[in-house]
């Protein structure tokens, strides 16, 4: 692997679309630290540590790489543009009129990823706002950003635009490296916030549980990262025969192939569906501020710092639940067996049309099942380790570990397609 590194330099294209992604990504980085004005970080890096990974202050955290923790410029992440696509995703399956751009090719995509980033912008300015609003609320587990008489009109309005203006330039420098660098832009970013965080958080935990339990963190960790890695990969490959065929003057020559379906469909977007969810119920409560007997409910099971079974059975029903609709959205199996249809293709055994549409559902709701349970246990590996050993902080597990192993995946292939392109060895053997 070492020698597939250096070949990747000694070409001089892909070595100035590495070097360039690591600049924007220093810069991301660098606007990660710097704070925005007139509130006091110091206060908020306090709740979060409080909070630990139960809290929904952590929860964003994690897709801003500790911005939000020092309250900084890019203090919202990523995580307004990754709502918007999301948004942008379920209204296509809905809306016609998205549905016939996306059909229209490379021009329809970039009208839609226009109106992503105009509901990026929207939802940034909308979660800005809520947040300073939030942080001065004076409800349970919110701490007070705000040093005293600062919060004020302008005050206000200078954070919003502050961070408003971070998140759009967040989405430029994901752009700039679809566009001139390695990999997919966005999940690059979101790489970098994910893994700045594990350095310290390693440190913490064996500052706080003592060199057995780092150790024993530290296997379990390779151990999911391992698994994640298998299941990722992990597919159902659906034989299709194609018959021969006359195009204009000549005959197609006939072949056999494979439809690959995923065991892991939905990616890391159940974790972040059912995640907001159970936020759902905190906000209720803070804005309500009742003392009636759901309120006392709510903040016991699903905004303390130690999260209990109740919260752990309602997030793993979430996350198999969500599986399951996104990848009903995300693979048609009627449209998938018209295509086959149209170009000639068929499954051995099985007759075109109604049948291949059944037959590729029942097998997408078996695959599903696992890796939606799979999903599920990734997600509270951290909890439980965090209910069991009372620590702080679980490096390892949950979104964290999805987002960064999947986007390194990525990467590495594409930077694999660009070595065997110019006949250099690769990665893989």
């Amino acid at each position: 692997m070492l020698k597939a590194f250096l070949n990747a330099f000694r070409v001089p294209d892909l070595r100035n679309k590495i070097l360039f992604t690591l600049l924007v990504v220093a810069i991301y980085r660098f606007g990660a630290h710097v704070p925005v004005p007139v509130v006091d970080f110091s206060v908020i890096n306090d709740a979060v540590n409080d909070q630990g990974a139960g809290g929904f202050i952590q929860f964003i955290n994690i897709f801003s790489g500790g911005a939000l923790g020092r309250m900084a410029v890019f203090g919202l992440g990523i995580m307004p543009y990754i709502t918007s696509s999301i948004i942008m995703q379920l209204l296509t399956v809905v809306i016609p009129r998205l549905q016939a751009l996306q059909e229209q090719g490379e021009v329809g995509v970039k009208k839609i990823n226009q109106y992503t980033r105009y509901v990026t912008v929207v939802l940034a300015l909308l979660q800005s706002t809520g947040i300073a609003f939030l942080f001065h609320s004076g409800q349970q587990n919110i701490p007070d950003i705000f040093p005293p008489e600062t919060f004020t009109g302008p005050n206000v309005a200078l954070i919003v635009l502050t961070l408003t203006a971070g998140t759009a330039m967040i989405m430029w420098l994901g752009e700039l490296i679809t566009q001139r660098g390695v990999g997919n832009g966005m999940s690059i970013l979101i790489f970098a916030s994910v893994i700045s965080s594990l350095p310290s958080e390693g440190i913490q935990i064996w500052e706080t549980g003592g060199n057995f339990k780092a150790f024993v963190i530290g296997l379990l960790g390779i151990a999911i990262i391992v698994s994640v890695v298998f299941m990722d990969q992990g597919q159902r490959r659906i034989p299709v025969q194609y018959a021969k065929r006359v195009v204009g003057r000549k005959m197609t020559a006939g072949g056999s192939t494979y439809l690959p379906l995923k065991v892991n469909q939905a990616g890391v977007i159940p974790i972040i569906f059912a995640t907001s969810v159970m936020y759902f119920p905190t906000l209720l409560a803070s804005i309500t501020g009742s003392t009636s007997w759901v309120t006392r409910f709510v903040n016991e099971n699903f905004n303390g710092a130690d999260p209990n079974w109740v919260y752990m059975v309602s997030l793993a029903t979430l996350i198999v639940f969500f599986a399951y609709f996104y990848t009903a959205i995300q693979f048609d199996p009627v449209k998938q067996a018209d295509n086959l249809r149209k170009q000639g293709g068929f499954i051995p055994g099985i007759r075109p049309g109604a049948p291949t549409a059944n037959y590729l559902n029942d097998i997408l709701v078996r695959i599903t099942l696992p890796g939606a349970l799979f999903l599920a246990a990734i997600a509270l590996v951290p909890t439980i380790v965090l209910v069991t050993w009372g620590l702080a902080q679980f490096p390892f597990g949950g979104t964290s570990v999805l987002i960064a192993v999947g986007v390194a995946l990525e990467t590495m292939k594409q930077i694999e397609s660009q070595l065997l392109m110019r006949h250099y060895e690769g990665f893989l053997k």
